[in-house]
């Protein structure tokens, strides 16, 4: 009766002191409470109590008393696995991933918790590999994986292989998906991995689904490019008696603007307007960038202008909206009613703005915007800093671009293909060269937009042999099968070298459709007849309405002496009514911004164009007559610089030809 007694007054006091340390837990500050219960474990012999020093532990860690919490695990005699967990956890919270790494490896025994805690840190720190080979030990000591454990590696998966993996291990420990979690996370990543039959199939087998089921179906539809099956969701959603969220919505929204389907987005926005998500500045945003892609510009701006709340997300949509329409002066205007309305902007704020000042907004406008991107702390952003080094080589500033560039804290491909291009562009392509050999030593793997900008150096700067072992290097070292775009500057460097044969054979063996304007290029150049016919029968396919082909089969024909194919080709020529679409250039002049295509001989204020760039007296009294004669020969050699040269002979006549 007498060990009866003391047991119940035993386990009557260890309750008792489990309840305060409970009740230490919810204090602002736990520390000195924790201090006294644990002076109290002393005076009655219990601090070789495991279950109450693994609670002081516990309260420890939550509440930061580090210190404390390893006094009391060293003084604990008996450790058992939640001594150990407890004491792992501390490390992963409040040290270094190296300390925790080696705790879990020196403890005694090992749990699910365990595992867990460790993999838990490397997912957060970006260690996926790491983590995936924590959790291969896990199964290989037999620990069993618990759901979330999958949940935290489904974060790490990143190709459908490693995805159809973890599928099955999560059967084999889990035979049908019981568990929302689970099953929710790997149709979220089958979706994002495009393998959207696998995530209808999980979605089909889950024995329980609930809105973020549905939500992580129709946004996989979505990011795959099934933008019909999403909607077939969304429908089959609402009648199955679930109640749709912001989320669904504005994902569908995106559906049907990636579809530029007005009317189907109308259909979803009445739902919108029904159930009162339009206050929502998602779904607000989702809706301006379903106008703006099937443009309804004035649909949008109604829409912006009824909107309660402004916030960036709503902004944002509404100054990309404006940019891609060419409406820059609205995108600038409400870019700075935002600033005005102390909205703070965004990473994709900037990118939008930047991107329209690159085109239409002067240099000191667009020094500004850089200004406060440095004021606001975004210059360190890979996407704001990759649109600075746009603006600046639109300008024509490539040492700003490339200050830019530098100071970047992490370049991602995007930048250095930005920088490239920009280099390129401002006439530096042997540094352009020099960036791209920069790129490969960093160890990124570059794309089909870096072999575009540094094959188009090579062009520019004339590298016909550095563009040679470029192109063949795309496939064969890279694994970048070459496109159009990659073509046309290979061929154009080789029609300048005078290596006509080998740019046809080389057009020939293109697999993709290539551009026109490379075909009437060799054209012009050609003076083989048989070349030229074809380069002609080419052309005539890609662009049928043009009518430069003709025009020069006719000139060859007439050269020579082939009669009556130039009358037949003549005859088609009458027949044809082409209309040529004509370039346009944009240049600031004090505080108006002019425009003028390429058969304006005139501007605004009624001076040949011409005639200001080269002012006659300067022309003749600078340059000789003989050396004007070549200047205007040398520019009727190259096809896009003929009508300058018709332009520059009428202002400045002269008897003098010249022949190479």
């Amino acid at each position: 009766m007498l060990r009866i007694h003391k047991a119940t007054k035993f386990l009557h006091t260890v309750s008792s002191l489990s309840s305060l340390i409970d009740q230490c837990s919810s204090l602002t500050n736990p520390s000195n409470s924790l201090k006294l219960i644990h002076a109290q474990l002393i005076k009655l012999g219990l601090t070789s109590n495991v279950f109450l020093a693994n609670r002081c532990i516990d309260v420890c860690v939550k509440s930061g008393a580090v210190n404390d919490a390893l006094r009391i695990f060293n003084d604990i005699p008996s450790k058992n696995i939640f001594s150990w967990n407890l004491y792992l956890k501390i490390f992963v919270k409040y040290f270094d991933l190296e300390t925790a790494h080696r705790v879990f490896y020196e403890m005694p025994q090992r749990d699910t918790v365990s595992f867990n805690t460790i993999i838990s840190a490397y997912v957060s720190c970006g260690f996926l590999d790491t983590a995936w080979g924590v959790f291969l030990e896990m199964c290989e000591f037999s620990v069993k994986p618990s759901e979330f454990t999958f949940s935290m590696l489904l974060c790490c998966v990143k190709c459908g292989n490693h995805a159809k993996e973890m599928h099955g291990y999560i059967v084999r420990h889990f035979g049908c998906f019981s568990n929302l979690v689970v099953g929710n996370s790997l149709i979220d990543v089958y979706g994002k991995l495009g393998l959207v039959d696998y995530a209808l199939a999980v979605f089909l087998s889950m024995e329980k689904v609930d809105v973020v089921s549905w939500n992580s179906m129709i946004c996989g539809c979505c990011k795959s490019g099934h933008e019909q099956l999403a909607l077939q969701k969304f429908w089959l959603m609402i009648n199955s008696g679930f109640q749709v969220d912001e989320f669904t919505v504005s994902t569908v929204l995106t559906a049907c603007s990636n579809l530029r389907s007005v009317e189907k987005g109308e259909q979803v926005l009445c739902s919108c307007v029904k159930l009162g998500f339009l206050s929502n500045s998602i779904v607000s945003s989702a809706v301006i960038d379903l106008f703006s892609n099937c443009s309804k510009v004035e649909s949008a701006a109604c829409l912006f202008k009824e909107s309660c709340v402004l916030d960036s997300a709503i902004c944002n949509s509404m100054i990309a909206c404006f940019a891609s329409h060419g409406l820059v002066e609205h995108a600038m205007h409400l870019f700075v009613n935002t600033l005005k309305e102390n909205i703070r902007p965004t990473e994709f704020t900037f990118s939008c703005v930047l991107h329209s000042a690159s085109f239409f907004v002067p240099v000191e406008q667009g020094s500004q915007i850089h200004s406060l991107v440095v004021k606001t702390g975004f210059q360190s952003d890979s996407i704001v800093a990759s649109s600075l080094v746009i603006m600046y080589g639109k300008y024509g500033l490539i040492d700003c671009a490339l200050k830019v560039f530098e100071n970047m804290v992490f370049r991602d491909l995007i930048a250095w293909n930005t920088i490239i291009l920009a280099l390129t562009h401002n006439g530096k392509p042997f540094e352009a060269i020099c960036y791209f050999q920069k790129l490969l030593q960093s160890g990124l793997r570059p794309d089909q937009k870096t072999f575009y900008g540094v094959l188009l150096s090579c062009n520019y700067g004339g590298f016909l042999e550095e563009g040679m072992k470029i192109f063949s290097s795309m496939g064969m070292r890279h694994g970048v099968e070459p496109e159009n775009e990659h073509y046309t500057p290979i061929v154009e460097i080789l029609i300048r070298a005078g290596q006509i044969g080998e740019a046809v054979d080389l057009l020939q063996s293109c697999k993709c459709e290539t551009h026109a304007f490379v075909w009437e290029y060799l054209l012009r150049v050609c003076e083989d007849l048989k070349l030229i016919e074809k380069a002609a029968k080419r052309l005539m396919e890609l662009e049928p309405l043009s009518s430069v082909p003709l025009s020069i089969l006719a000139k060859a024909y007439e050269k020579s002496g082939r009669w009556e194919s130039l009358v037949r080709v003549k005859r088609e020529m009458k027949k044809m009514t082409s209309e040529e679409v004509v370039d346009c250039s944009w240049i600031s002049i004090k505080d108006r911004v002019l425009s003028f295509d390429a058969n304006d001989m005139i501007h605004s204020g009624g001076k040949d164009v011409y005639s200001v760039f080269f002012p006659p007296g300067f022309v003749r009294q600078v340059l000789s007559r003989e050396l004007l004669a070549c200047i205007i020969t040398v520019l009727r050699r190259v096809p896009i610089l003929i009508v300058i040269a018709d332009e520059m002979e009428r202002l400045y006549p002269i008897s003098i030809t010249m022949d190479f």
